[in-house]
């Protein structure tokens, strides 16, 4: 759980400096195993609409702007 916790502080700090592993694993422990389709990993969340939470590999990294729809979306899970 520290290690969850250590990431979602990193995140906050530098959203452009997360790699794709470190975010799908926040992803996984908050929302459970994606769906994947194709390039994306999908989360399925537990309300309709935003924010969703669908990521991608981007070279080993974390897209900035998926990065900020994740923390949206543990802000919202309270």
């Amino acid at each position: 759980m520290k290690a969850i916790e250590k990431i979602v502080s990193q995140m906050k700090s530098n959203p452009a400096d997360i790699s794709f592993d470190e975010l799908s694993r926040v992803c996984t422990h908050y929302f459970g195993e994606p769906r994947k389709g194709g390039s994306h990993r999908i989360y399925k969340m537990p309300w309709q609409g935003d924010p969703r939470v669908n990521i991608q590999d981007d070279n080993g990294k974390a897209k900035v702007y998926q990065v900020k729809q994740v923390l949206k979306a543990i802000e919202r899970l309270g």
